[in-house]
């Protein structure tokens, strides 16, 4: 790594953000049913006519690619083109948004309700909605927010009606459309439904991307997608997904338009409606299907306090401006358009970068409530075995001095500064009473059923612990973007052998490399995220660098202590499955049966008081641990004969991996090389 200075990043805490309005303020005041009647004039691209639904059938059925496609298929498959033509009609009448105002306007009435009785307030960054209308006017505009509850693309629209602009026609998966009643009234408010996966549909995919496409290019309203494809269970940002995003920004890259506005959207929960829901989930319990008789039963939340939201509509990001010196907009002048052809690795990548950017947009943009603060702090405690829990005034004292470090990390905090704080720590723990326990001035993590002293819990009472750890680290979650590059670094300073600058980048390098499926790290930036790492401790007083040296201040002991306990559970859980792959007989298992076996084998250990977190139960954390080993060429999945998707486990590789995730500095320096 050149060793050049760590000094050139704009100070975090520098950087300005938006005000809040609440907009269930006047909600509270004033007639429901007269706002949703009211006069609804929203701003359209370029003064453009509303299209009907019937119209945009048309436009997709008869446009050029399409019919490509439709040739293409009738004669591999033998069949007539109108045979063909018919299935391409079915698939879009399946598809197809019907957007009605009539629809927009009861779930106006029916929202205003419900989010008044569940939230205390929902704030928008009005900056952000002006910007978001004059970019409405200019160029077609994806609006791209965080996902972390059902409730996002409810609030989404919500919003834009409120302040009189373009309701957006949002992707939604099919499993929506089962829900009978309800799942017709998603599609008039602007819902179009896809399947999760394609299967090599040509057909399909021929028209779900025209469909797309046309949309953009037209801007008949915004369209809408979650970049991370689904839903975080565990409220980390994931890996984000592609392929809608290739077809978005596809019209520019071809000319046809000038340029188009994506809209990263950031969507803060104080507490999250499926809190317990995503933990079973995560524990092996399978998902309620999406039912209309299931969202009745559902109504015992309208009882529940889940405090405030923030929506951040983040600045416009133009395509163009990102393309710029990236891509070479002449390569589509080769070939006819129509014609459909497979991205290139220039146009990948790309894309690929564009992705990540946006997600970090959306991630710094995220505001974090003091219970994401002290979610740290209590999940820290109970690993460090501490039965009786913090006391009220020792959590108020620490929760105070990770305030502190997260705003010089540039966190966007939300932390009424005008309180004091043990009073915003009652609060918090008040709003989340179900996760702890407060006893005698003394909070612990809620536990359900007590297990007396000296008897080990069994697994029924092991699994509800986890529900609640894994409830807790949730909301810790939602901060790791603000302190994982400094965390890194921590880990990387106590593993090192030395504290040489380059042994602590080669450390830092391999976690970095290891994590990359963990967190949005974005590709080929380990040294930049390095050097905002070392520049963020030494701000912060914890590190003193020069040329050669790393060295931990006297103050910076508390620091590196607190960064690197982050890490700690996610290096053991990844040592956990590594432990599985060469301990237990993994021959001939594929990826499906990969999670319930190596969470039979935690369950085991954690039973025996080997283990320090619960949270090493999460399917996330051991998807994500099986990925980078899949990435790292560690283990590799079997193609062809009856083997057909088994896993192959390099057991040397896994075993050196898995020293070095423990610290076993010997094996380390050979796995940076290698890695």
């Amino acid at each position: 790594m050149a060793s050049k200075a760590v000094y050139l990043h704009r100070d975090p805490m520098l950087k300005k953000r938006d005000d809040f309005e609440d907009i269930l303020e006047e909600r509270r005041h004033s007639s429901d049913l007269r706002y949703a009647l009211r006069c609804y004039t929203p701003v359209l691209y370029k003064e453009i006519t509303p299209c009907r639904a019937s119209e945009l059938k048309s436009m997709v059925l008869q446009s050029d690619q399409l019919q490509y496609v439709i040739n293409q298929v009738s004669k591999e498959m033998g069949r007539t083109t109108e045979d063909v033509q018919a299935e391409a009609s079915t698939i879009l009448d399946e598809m197809a948004h019907r957007l009605q105002i009539s629809t927009i306007r009861f779930f106006a009435f029916t929202l205003s309700k419900i989010f008044k009785t569940l939230f205390r307030s929902i704030c928008v960054n009005e900056e952000g909605i002006q910007r978001l209308q004059q970019t409405i006017h200019e160029h077609p505009v994806v609006l791209l927010p965080s996902h972390r509850s059902y409730m996002d693309f409810l609030l989404m629209s919500y919003i834009l009606y409120t302040y009189d602009l373009s309701v957006p026609v949002i992707a939604a998966g099919m499993d929506f459309m089962g829900m009978k009643i309800v799942g017709e009234m998603l599609r008039m408010s602007g819902a179009f439904f896809i399947r999760r996966s394609f299967g090599g549909d040509k057909l399909y995919w021929a028209v779900f991307s025209e469909y797309v496409k046309i949309m953009v290019k037209n801007g008949f309203a915004p369209v809408e997608f979650f970049l991370e494809g689904t839903r975080s269970r565990t409220a980390k940002s994931l890996t984000p997904k592609l392929g809608l995003l290739n077809i978005v920004m596809d019209p520019f890259l071809k000319g046809e338009v000038f340029d188009i506005s994506l809209v990263p959207v950031s969507i803060s929960y104080e507490r999250v409606l499926e809190e317990a829901l995503y933990a079973r989930e995560l524990l092996g319990v399978p998902k309620p299907k999406e039912s209309t008789s299931g969202l009745f039963k559902a109504r015992k939340v309208l009882s529940e306090d889940y405090g405030s939201i923030h929506i951040y509509f983040g600045q416009p990001v133009s395509v163009r401006a990102l393309a710029e010196g990236k891509v070479n907009r002449c390569q589509f002048n080769l070939t006819p358009r129509h014609i459909p052809r497979k991205p290139g690795e220039e146009i990948q990548s790309f894309v690929n970068d564009s992705a990540y950017r946006l997600v970090r947009a959306q991630e710094e943009n995220m505001v974090l409530k003091p219970w994401v603060l002290l979610a740290f702090l209590l999940l820290q405690n109970q690993a460090a075995g501490n039965k009786r829990g913090m006391s009220l005034d020792e959590l108020t004292e620490r929760a105070a001095w990770v305030r502190d470090l997260s705003r010089q990390f540039g966190a966007f905090l939300h932390w009424p500064d005008q309180v004091p704080p043990s009073k915003v720590v009652s609060s918090s723990l008040s709003l989340h009473r179900g996760l702890v326990r407060i006893s005698d001035g003394w909070v612990q993590l809620a536990s359900g059923q007590e297990t007396p002293p000296g008897t080990v819990p069994s697994e029924e009472e092991l699994l509800n612990q986890a529900v609640v750890v894994l409830s807790c680290a949730s909301y810790r979650n939602q901060a790791l973007h603000v302190f994982i590059r400094p965390a890194l670094l921590a880990s990387a300073i106590q593993a090192a052998s030395s504290n040489k600058r380059q042994e602590v980048y080669n450390s830092f390098s391999f976690l970095w490399n290891m994590f990359s499926n963990e967190f949005i790290l974005c590709p080929g930036a380990a040294v930049q995220d390095f050097e905002e790492a070392c520049y963020l401790l030494v701000k912060s007083g914890a590190l003193q660098i020069n040329q050669q040296e790393i060295l931990v201040t006297e103050r910076g002991r508390r620091t590196l202590t607190f960064l690197a306990n982050i890490l700690e559970p996610f290096l053991e859980g990844y040592q956990m499955v590594c432990r599985f792959l060469c301990e237990e007989a993994t021959e001939g298992l594929t990826e499906k049966q990969f999670v319930p076996a190596v969470r039979d084998f935690i369950i085991k250990h954690l039973l025996t008081g080997r283990l320090r977190y619960a949270e090493v139960l999460s399917s996330d954390l051991q998807k994500n641990a099986l990925a980078a080993l899949l990435r790292l060429g560690a283990v590799r999945k079997l193609k062809g004969g009856e083997e057909q998707g088994a896993l192959k486990v390099n057991k040397v590789m896994v075993n050196s991996l898995e020293d070095t995730l423990g610290g076993k500095l010997p094996t380390q320096k050979a796995l940076v090389a290698r890695l």
